[in-house]
């Protein structure tokens, strides 16, 4: 006989296990089935392991400027499997304490494969067998993997996805990355900062292009500072794999040339899981391995939701765990529920130097008929950046000239990662440029320079 819930989640990554928790705490009966790793692609495979990484490289960057700073040190080197041990082991960790939040909130966890056989039906193959399972209502949270092109596949062996590079057979002397999106950058990022020489492809006209073009151009040139080769509207046609080599034929607006590198990095993005789910018998909708939903995340198919990366962009974890709150308070009841708004989710890419974005850029602002104003402070000009011996960096505002809505901000430089959330804050709350310009920041910080970034869109900046 089949179990019977109020809410089944399939998927346990960012979206799902919070959806699964959130529909517990407000009372449902909530299974959650995952194939693989409590915590899906982002905290085993994603987000949390490449921090831990990044931080080693920071660490390892910050070691080669000590004497900057009046201390010394010498013999400096990395041991690159402790520094994947420490990342695996951060992830572990909280991959773990997924398991304990499950059974705090009573939530039912089955590791297993799971199915829609029909309206509110699922097949889950287990270990042990195959389980039935019902409930009125199904999330589906299955996340996204690596994109392979044809030719540019990764082995584990000369080219990889994001998985081998976070368990890297061998140190890169000479590393190509293709694709210059977050995933990309990062790795590139990660590997430069340690020493390899390396070149970055991308298909585009700028590197990180999502991102405002000032703000591209600002990062490519501190990439390039440090060493790294940047190939824009550039595409990879093939890769000749050699036992201790691969070759790349590279073609530049008709015109290819070779490189030789030891290791390759495939970024070219990322398609949804939506194989093998019974999706189509069901009449779900798919555009491009991505489920069609409206804006409460509804597939069209009563009480079948879609949530995360699975659902389209922006494939971002915080967006997929907002959405997974949203639709558990939505199946709950409750009458308050608002969508999640994608032009409000800040983008964060832990490069060196960081870069983070909310809204619209200024080029996405004008193309929407805005009258704009735009604010602009440089890291050089704030204190707590030169103290931090890290005066690289701007900060960029946009607002609308005719309301003073902050219709976007774009932050290149230390930290402004965590920068960011003040002026998603701002967003949220519908603050203007006058509230903005109004509040007062703390001093020595580097949240001064979003101050100064509004001011300077009226031309009142003080510091600079």
């Amino acid at each position: 006989m089949a179990k019977s819930f109020d809410l089944i989640v399939i998927g346990a990554g960012p979206g799902g296990y919070v959806a699964a928790i959130r529909a517990a705490q407000l009372g449902l009966s909530v299974a959650c089935i995952e194939r693989e790793h409590l915590g899906g692609i982002c905290l085993n495979w994603g987000c949390i392991p490449t921090k831990a990484m990044l931080r080693s490289s920071e660490v390892f960057h910050l070691m080669h400027r000590a004497k900057e700073f009046g201390l010394s040190a010498t013999g400096i080197d990395y041991d690159l499997d402790a520094v994947v041990k420490r990342s695996r082991g951060v992830a572990k960790q909280l991959s773990g304490g997924i398991g304990h939040l499950f059974k705090k909130n009573k939530v039912t966890s089955i590791m297993g494969e799971a199915t829609l056989t029909g309206k509110g039906k699922v097949a889950v193959k287990t270990d042990k067998g195959t389980e039935e399972l019902t409930a009125k209502n199904i999330v589906l949270a299955t996340g996204a993997r690596a994109r392979n092109l044809p030719g540019l596949e990764g082995d584990g062996k000369r080219v990889w996805t994001y998985k081998h590079a976070l368990q890297p057979a061998h140190m890169p002397k000479k590393l190509l990355v293709i694709g210059s999106g977050a995933i990309g950058i990062e790795f590139a990022s990660f590997y430069n900062t340690l020493g390899a020489e390396t070149t970055v492809v991308e298909v585009m006209d700028r590197v990180l292009p999502v991102e405002d073009e000032e703000i591209s151009k600002f990062a490519k040139k501190q990439f390039e500072k440090q060493g790294m080769t940047i190939l824009q509207k550039t595409t990879v046609k093939s890769l000749d794999r050699q036992a201790d080599k691969v070759i790349a034929t590279l073609d530049a607006g008709g015109k290819e040339t070779t490189l030789e590198v030891d290791t390759v990095i495939s970024a070219v993005g990322i398609v949804g899981n939506v194989e093998g789910l019974g999706l189509e018998a069901l009449g779900v909708k798919i555009d491009r391995t991505h489920v069609v939903t409206d804006e409460y995340c509804r597939t069209g198919v009563e009480g079948l939701y879609a949530i995360g990366d699975i659902a389209g962009a922006p494939w971002l974890a915080h967006k997929a765990s907002h959405e997974g709150v949203m639709v558990a308070e939505l199946i709950a009841g409750k009458n308050d529920v608002h969508p999640v708004k994608p032009e409000s989710i800040a983008g964060c890419t832990y490069c060196h130097p960081q870069v983070a974005s909310v809204g619209l850029t200024e080029a996405k602002a004008k193309e929407a008929g805005f009258d704009i104003k735009v604010g602009r402070f440089p890291f050089i000009g704030n204190g707590k950046a030169i103290a931090l011996g890290e005066p690289e960096g701007m900060v960029k505002t946009i607002f609308d000239k005719k309301t003073g809505e902050l219709l976007g901000a774009h932050m290149v430089g230390a930290e402004v990662t965590e920068l960011i959330q003040g002026y998603v804050v701002g967003r949220q709350l519908e603050t203007t440029e006058e509230d903005l310009a109004h509040t007062v920041f703390p001093h020595p910080t580097l949240s001064e320079m979003m101050h100064e970034s509004v001011l300077d869109a009226d031309g009142r900046a003080i510091h600079f």
